[in-house]
């Protein structure tokens, strides 16, 4: 008799039912879950497994804007030096706009005749402007200590390398869907504000017009160059690179060979040790996605 009371009273209580917004049912717990909870359970299904070669080669253009950079910071020093005169940066900055202009040309299929005399007249009203501002940024720092510019160029410049998009450009390249984001035209302002520093330490209004057009032709253009190289051949980007980084090193060496070590090191901890690091903590990612994940829209709520 019990048992078949028992029996009833087991066969008529409700089934647990998995719902998100139900309430509590009765005669189950608020957390209650059945066998089923993790059948549905998934690991790893998101981890994407990486190839070192491939890591490697995607670091190429991080060591290459370092080498761009470095460039220019050698430039700055052999121009404070008075080792590179006016003239011979006037002529830099010539040959520079004329070789990024024709790597445009040549690389850049969306490029119409429109787009390219408007790059010309902007260069145009920016080269103006920078010569007409030139005495004011030669007299700028004149109350603020050598080492102050110094270390505050040196910071400037750490946080423009640490903010730079090296998968993108700071310009808009033709054709490109997006614009550069907010940490870019950070990095792009840190730049701009450490060769205004370095510009103020020179004697001449030539001088500063001409190491101020240079600067900002290399960290403006410079991302946009080699970002349309990068999109025509990646072949023909590792090319511009390794060669790149030659001709940084064998500069740099010419003028420390301490820092020839440093700069080599550097290039051997982006380019191996970085991506070797990355590979090897990808065997310790552990993801785990199930019933309890957040739900997941599959269309653009801006639509």
């Amino acid at each position: 008799m019990d048992t078949n009371i028992s029996g009833d009273s087991s066969a008529k209580r409700p089934k647990w039912r998995k719902v998100a917004y139900g309430g509590m049912q009765p005669g189950f717990d608020d957390n209650h879950t059945d066998e089923t909870f993790l059948e549905d359970m998934v690991m790893n299904a998101n981890v994407v497994k990486r190839n070192m070669l491939k890591v490697m080669l995607d670091s190429v253009s991080i060591s290459q804007y370092l080498c761009i950079v470095a460039l220019v910071v050698l430039v700055w020093t052999y121009t404070l030096r008075s080792t590179l005169n006016e003239n011979s940066l006037l002529l830099l900055d010539v040959s520079l706009l004329g070789s990024g202009f024709l790597i445009l040309l040549l690389t850049e299929e969306m490029l119409s005749l429109n787009l390219l005399l408007h790059y010309v007249l902007n260069v145009s009203f920016f080269t103006s402007g920078l010569y007409v501002l030139a005495p004011i940024y030669q007299t700028l720092t004149r109350s603020i200590s050598s080492d102050s510019i110094w270390a505050v160029t040196v910071s400037l410049l750490l946080l423009h390398l640490f903010l730079h998009d090296y998968s993108g450009s700071t310009i808009r390249a033709p054709g490109a869907l997006k614009n550069p984001n907010i940490t870019s035209c950070i990095s792009l302002n840190a730049s701009i504000v450490a060769s205004v520093f370095i510009a103020s330490r020179l004697p001449s209004r030539v001088h500063v017009f001409a190491i101020m057009l240079f600067s900002l032709q290399v960290f403006l253009f410079a991302p946009l160059v080699s970002y349309c190289i990068k999109k025509y051949s990646f072949y023909l980007h590792l090319l511009f690179s390794f060669g790149l980084m030659a001709v940084t090193l064998t500069f740099v060496y010419s003028l420390h060979r301490l820092l020839f070590v440093l700069m080599v090191g550097i290039l051997v901890f982006v380019n191996v040790v970085c991506p070797y690091w990355l590979i090897r903590i990808q065997e310790y990612k552990f993801e785990i996605n199930g019933p309890w994940d957040e739900a997941k829209l599959c269309f653009d709520i801006t639509d």
